[in-house]
């Protein structure tokens, strides 16, 4: 770190009489740069250093010790937020108002003692400013408020973002009754989405039929999806799916929580709801994750403990857990609703803390590591319990209350099938690749064998057998012959009727029909259905219309059956 003439470099011959007064030592320069060398001759004597710092106030002093425990720097940012601003005034204010005899905080008092300066240093995340402490005054410094010096005076706690190492007791208090009146207990369903995700993709589809059916939101669900390894760039990864399907419930969801655990790129912090982030900075999800769970395992399992009071600890005691360098500026995140950027800490609530209720009410929650519970049911999470799976969850082995896949399939006649959250979710994979995709009930998968659907199923390898062999395997009752006739008939003749919505031109003569096949119309025309009726081609109703009208024939259309009536005659 700089010296103290470095530090001091850029102040006027007034700063440093100001220095000077306040040390209670005569400057007697009177050009800049022997006034440096003199002053800190001045200075670096360590008698007088302990009686300079004897006598700071005690924010002063604080401010001071936490600085030497920090090696002598500490970020900016997380400085001045916990002792104070440092006007900013030109030499005539300063000098004019004397503003160094009355300080408005702790860091201007060290400030015009030359006991403060901040500097830009590199980091591995890139040049930072700091506040600091000069380094030949360090020495000097240090023993006066370590345990053992001068003043025997233990420093405080250091305000940078502490190791992520769990306290010994838990943050916060049990949640009260109020707090816990509606509960919501946590669950595998995340499973369930995600076999309805895999499939749809494996299908060629961009998503979801329907989206607002998912109980994790689609664009999260995908990011886990690829931390666990199931989709890449590429699209679906067919081992890994294999795989995932195959084991048991409490092995897939110990899956998608340890590739959650582990993953660098799922970030929680782009996914807060109302907010977006923009710009080339970056943060560090993994990190931040960690941490924050780390302060997780001292809280009782079972226990309800409030989320506002969990909240509230962590911004007074690690309030800057997500930004190494106590840095609440550079980071451009806007609220969607207003287009205000969210800056400096007084914004900390809607983006600090809104990341810890967002990993507790969101990932922690959908993976079946939390019950969140409310104080009624319109408004939001304010307790939750770590459940009796969240240790096994977290340590990758598994959990207790993973459902078993046991239900079996009912198939109708008309070709619907139903398949039960909890059947196996193998089998609904295939099922859904088979089918068109209906709606859905809160516990059942609704599916319908079509012809398109199987000519698409057919285009990617399947077949009719294979769709048999799950049936007769897994139904809870025997599949309708008839049904079974109908698919092995397709097989052999693929579709033998087809129900179409077309719009028929019906006219009023066979000759007015013969006239417009022999006209330039011809072309917007398709199949002939009668004497005096015909096809009208997708799209050509418009034109049909015009073409009427300059052969003198006026029509009308009956939007309820699809029909076009032309009758001839003028206007």
């Amino acid at each position: 770190m700089p010296d103290l003439i470095q530090s001091l470099q850029g102040r006027d011959l007034g700063h440093l009489r100001i220095v000077a007064s306040l040390w209670g030592v005569e400057l007697k320069s009177v050009e800049i740069e022997p006034a440096f060398q003199e002053l800190a001759a001045d200075l670096l004597v360590p008698e007088l250093a302990g009686e300079v710092v004897s006598t700071l106030p005690a924010e002063a002093q604080e401010a001071l010790a936490a600085l030497a425990a920090e090696g002598g720097r500490m970020p900016w940012a997380t400085f001045i937020r916990h002792y104070g601003e440092i006007r900013e005034v030109g030499p005539g204010r300063r000098d004019r108002d004397q503003i160094h005899l009355n300080p408005i905080s702790a860091a201007e008092t060290l400030y015009y003692r030359a006991l403060l300066a901040r500097a830009f240093f590199d980091t591995p995340s890139g040049a930072q400013e700091f506040a600091y402490l000069p380094n030949d005054l360090m020495p000097l410094i240090h023993p006066l408020v370590r345990p053992g010096g001068a003043k025997g005076k233990k420093p405080t706690a250091s305000k940078t973002p502490p190791a992520p190492e769990p306290p010994e007791e838990p943050l916060g208090r049990p949640a009260t009754p109020i707090e816990r009146t509606e509960i919501i207990l946590a669950s595998d369903r995340i499973l369930d989405d995600a076999c309805t995700l895999l499939a749809a993709l494996r299908l060629g589809w961009e998503g979801v039929p329907r989206p607002e059916n998912l109980s994790v939101p689609e664009k999260v669900l995908r990011e886990i999806l690829v931390a666990a390894g199931l989709i890449a760039d590429q699209g679906p990864q067919l081992e890994a799916i294999k795989n995932f399907l195959a084991a048991s419930r409490g092995e897939a969801l110990a899956w998608l929580v340890k590739s959650w655990l582990n993953s660098e790129t799922f970030n929680e912090l782009h996914q807060l709801p109302g907010l977006v982030c923009e710009g080339e900075w970056s943060n560090q999800p993994l990190v931040t994750r960690r941490f924050l769970l780390g302060l997780l395992g001292p809280i009782p399992t079972g226990t309800w403990w409030s989320l506002n009071a969990f909240v509230r600890l962590i911004k007074e005691k690690y309030s800057d857990f997500q930004r190494p360098a106590g840095d609440y500026d550079s980071w451009f995140i806007k609220r969607v609703s207003d287009g205000v950027y969210l800056r400096g800490f007084v914004a900390w609530d809607e983006v600090d803390g809104a990341l810890i209720r967002y990993l507790l009410t969101g990932p922690l929650h959908w993976l079946g590591v939390v019950d969140l519970a409310l104080p009624d049911p319109e408004k939001a999470p304010s307790a939750f319990r770590m459940t009796p799976s969240a240790s096994r969850l977290l340590g990758g082995t598994g959990s207790e209350r993973a459902s078993q896949e046991t239900a079996r399939l009912h198939v109708s006649s008309q070709g619907r099938i139903s398949v039960p959250r909890l059947a196996p979710r193998a089998l609904r994979y295939q099922i859904a690749r088979f089918c068109d995709w209906e709606d859905e009930k809160v516990e059942e998968y609704r599916y319908r064998v079509t012809p398109s659907a199987l000519q698409r199923a057919k285009e990617q390898g399947l077949k009719i057998e294979q769709l048999l062999t799950l049936l007769r395997k897994f139904t809870a009752a025997p599949v309708p012959p008839v049904f079974l006739r109908a698919l092995q008939r397709w097989e052999r003749k693929g579709t033998e009727a087809r129900l179409e919505s077309q719009v028929i031109l019906r006219l009023a003569s066979p000759e007015v029909l013969e006239e417009l096949r022999a006209s330039k119309m011809a072309r917007f025309l398709g199949d002939v259905l009668g004497p005096a009726a015909v096809v009208v081609k997708p799209g050509a109703q418009s034109k049909v219309l015009a073409g009427l009208a300059e052969m003198g024939l006026l029509a009308e259309e009956a939007a309820k059956d699809g029909q076009v009536e032309g009758r001839s005659g003028g206007p």
